[in-house]
């Protein structure tokens, strides 16, 4: 490891800190009269100027001139707009690091004005106001499988367009969600804009040009000003509806190495190695990235308000943060907070594998209180409710399978220490992990391993059974989802569900989708007829969490001093929200997750309580007439949440 930070050092020495950030990464500046070229690169290169975003040869070559240390520039004069141009410095074409317009397929930089991608009234977007992160409902959202369905009604099926449709907004609205994760929008290089014609998928985690939208989403990938209006449009029209942005992250790796613009300009600088020379595969893609070189951390810095101030994008997920160093990190929070401190940045607090940088330096989930306001995934939770990730067919709390129920809890309080936990019955973690509970991502599913509905199928044995009539096995599954979903909702921390989950969706078992047919990965939205009481009830717990803010604490000693857990039997975990004056409408709530096959006595401190939640069913104003006692019966593997005012 000592060469290998030997070798970084003295790369970084190499590269000129006295200019500007943005300056850097300013690598295309467009002029009526003339276009400025800027790059950095371990050798001269040349801009070559072309006619068209693929094809054909270069109308110029001009010879950049160094202007610092491995720092180039060259200027081209006359009015270049509409023209494509590469950088080379003999590793093959590319359009630099930083390309904030390309043509198809993003083998050239376009030559555009930027303001010209602006739609009317841009100057106007304002990102929807929110107090804490804890008053996030994160939505995560595949932008092909939301429209592509014939079924969904929609006129741009699988593009940006899609999500400024009627249809698409009244329905988000309608769920209650305030913020879209989408998988990834930057320019991704596993699907060839050229054949649109013919169905493509992939997640899009094989990044390509960082700073660019995804041409396959636009209705013309050979326009560069296309993507980049109509993402803007998808933006406009959600923020008008109240819905933040989240924007996924994949700076940890990219597509390959030897084709990548991060190799054609400066090979090996932007790329992790092991003290054997060997490259490291700390994302399970071939390589990771070095964020601690100051090239990198600049970049991703830069990327990062890039996205914000083009494209006025509200929050940002980091696909294997764990490979990130926590410095970097902290340094994109402290740069966001200049321009927005309610912008929320979270990731996955691992890597896919081992990376070439000491682990406590790496901003992994154990590290998260050493993140300034960055959350992370808990899979504790996660795992706690539906069982690991490396076994699909083990279940855990929702197959009715004792001790877990102290990683729920511990899900339950947001990752915080609390004295009703007990850390060492935790099934990962056992300290807490976060400083307060907006760091803790609460969840039971998402793009990763099998939605939901599969996992349950795959894991619940009575959802195996043949000699059990479809009715039942299938009111037994909508009971455990909506079981799984309560714990999320009601649970301190920023709740985040797999876009389609309110729909019933499934995948048809299968485990990893990233490049699997629209058949399997298209939402149906015709389950919406099929299930109806499935969407009301996710709409209601939604609803639920927005109207109480007992749900969404947001402070640790807050939490600690309003959140106690109720003495319970095996696979059942209950809580009490009390002493809530001046904070919620009702002052005291008890929230019960019975997974048993079969309903249990819990006992409660005495009084004249309102069922809001009861065997799937929400109704804030009260399911029944209110009841007056100490015990109260929780149906079989299902919720049930009480509260007095």
């Amino acid at each position: 490891m000592k060469k290998n930070y030997m070798f970084s050092a003295f790369l970084a020495a190499m590269i000129t800190l006295n200019v500007n950030a943005q300056g850097r990464f300013d690598e295309m500046e467009y002029g009526k009269t003339k276009t400025v070229f800027r790059l950095n690169a371990a050798s001269l290169p040349k801009v070559r100027i072309y006619k068209a975003g693929q094809g054909g040869r270069p109308v110029k070559t001009v010879k950049m001139r160094a202007i610092g240390d491995n720092r180039w520039e060259a200027t081209v004069k006359g009015d270049l707009s509409g023209m494509f141009y590469t950088f080379d410095i003999g590793k093959g074409e590319c359009p630099g690091t930083f390309a904030k317009a390309v043509g198809v397929n993003g083998n050239r930089g376009a030559i555009i004005n930027m303001a010209d991608t602006d739609p009317v009234g841009w100057a106007d977007d304002r990102r929807p106001a929110i107090a804490s992160p804890a008053d996030l409902v994160i939505y995560e959202l595949h932008m092909r499988d939301f429209s592509i369905s014939p079924t969904s009604g929609m006129q741009h099926r699988g593009k940006y367009l899609a999500l400024t449709e009627p249809r698409a907004i009244d329905y988000l609205k309608r769920l209650g969600v305030n913020a879209i994760h989408f998988q990834p929008l930057f320019d991704f290089a596993s699907v060839d804009e050229t054949q649109l014609q013919r169905p493509q998928f992939n997640w899009g985690y094989d990044p390509k040009n960082y700073n660019v939208p995804e041409g396959s989403y636009s209705t013309d990938p050979y326009r560069p000003e296309v993507r980049i209006r109509e993402f803007k449009e998808m933006v406009q029209a959600l923020h008008k509806a109240g819905i933040r942005v989240i924007f996924d992250a994949v700076y940890n790796h990219t597509f390959d190495i030897d084709g990548s613009n991060f190799q054609r300009t400066y090979p090996d600088y932007y790329y992790r190695k092991t003290a054997d020379g060997r490259y490291s595969d700390g994302s399970g893609c071939g390589n990771e990235t070095a964020s601690e070189r100051p090239l990198m951390r600049e970049f991703m810095i830069e990327s990062v308000k890039y996205w914000i101030n083009e494209f006025h994008i509200d929050g940002f997920r980091f696909d294997l943060m764990g490979i990130h160093d926590i410095e970097t990190m902290n340094q994109i929070r402290a740069a966001v907070d200049e321009i927005d401190p309610s912008i929320y940045i979270y990731g996955e607090g691992w890597s896919a594998g081992t990376c070439a940088y000491p682990q406590d330096q790496l901003a992994i989930k154990a590290n998260t209180p050493r993140l300034n306001g960055i959350g992370a995934f808990s899979d504790d939770m996660r795992d706690a409710l539906r069982g690991p990730f490396s076994d699909d067919t083990k279940g855990a709390f929702l197959a009715g399978i004792k001790g877990e129920e102290e990683s729920l809890k511990f899900g339950i309080v947001g990752g915080i220490a609390h004295n009703q936990v007990d850390m060492t019955r935790v099934n990962y973690d056992k300290k807490p992990w976060t400083n307060n509970p907006t760091q803790q991502i609460s969840y039971v599913s998402c793009h990763d391993d099998m939605c939901l509905v599969d996992r349950l199928k795959a894991s619940i044995p009575g959802l195996k059974d043949a000699s059990r009539s479809e009715a039942d096995r299938m009111a037994e599954l909508i009971r455990l989802d909506l079981l799984a979903q309560t714990a999320i909702f009601t649970s301190q921390g920023v709740p985040f569900m797999l876009a389609g989950e309110e729909m019933l969706r499934d995948k048809k078992g299968v485990h990893n989708s990233f490049s699997s047919p629209d058949s399997i990965n298209e939402f149906h939205w015709d389950n919406l007829k099929q299930y109806p009481q499935v969407f009301e009830y996710y709409r209601g717990l939604i609803s639920l969490r927005k109207n109480h803010p007992a749900f969404r604490l947001a402070n640790a000693d807050a939490v600690r001093n309003h959140l106690e857990f109720i003495a319970t039997d095996d696979c059942l975990v209950a809580f009490r929200l009390k002493n809530l004056e001046g904070i919620d409408s009702w002052k005291d709530i008890i929230v019960i997750l019975n997974a048993n096959k079969e309903a249990k006595l819990v006992s409660v401190p005495e009084g004249e309580y309102t069922v809001a939640c009861c065997n799937g069913v929400i109704n804030e104003e009260g399911i029944g007439m209110p009841f007056e006692g100490k015990e109260v019966l929780a149906d079989e593997q299902s919720a049930l949440i009480l509260y007095r005012k």
